[in-house]
């Protein structure tokens, strides 16, 4: 295991934009990789099919586990992010060694970044 930091580092993860399937394949995946808020039988639902859903997660990112290749993508995953530069670095070097990610757009603060990505398999 890498640790380079010795407190916690968290990021906090939505997914919209594809099905609740493609939502589990994500957070399946970082589940593999990082300690989360969301338990392996926490499968994405969708409450309403008419209305568009954003399903979130948790991850903490300062040690990261050996992480198997995910499940194809049955279309592209729109993920935003939110936590310290360091931490989103972390997931993105994460997210981009499990699938082709397009950064969309990204926002810094004094302590924080915002970034936006659609995940798509490789």
């Amino acid at each position: 295991m890498d640790r380079e930091r010795d407190h916690e580092e968290s990021v906090s993860v939505e997914i919209s934009g594809c099905s609740k399937e493609d939502a589990r394949i994500v957070f399946d995946a970082l589940n593999q990789c990082f300690e989360s808020d969301r338990a392996a039988e926490d499968v994405p639902q969708h409450a309403d099919e008419s209305r568009p859903m954003v399903w979130l997660g948790t991850f903490e990112v300062s040690e990261t586990t050996r992480c198997a290749p995910p499940a194809r993508l049955s279309s592209s995953v729109e993920a935003d992010a939110q936590g310290s530069y360091w931490a989103i670095g972390r997931l993105h070097q994460t997210l981009d060694s499990l699938f082709t990610v397009r950064d969309l757009s990204s926002a810094s603060g004094d302590q924080e970044r915002e970034l936006h990505v659609l995940l798509e398999s490789r």
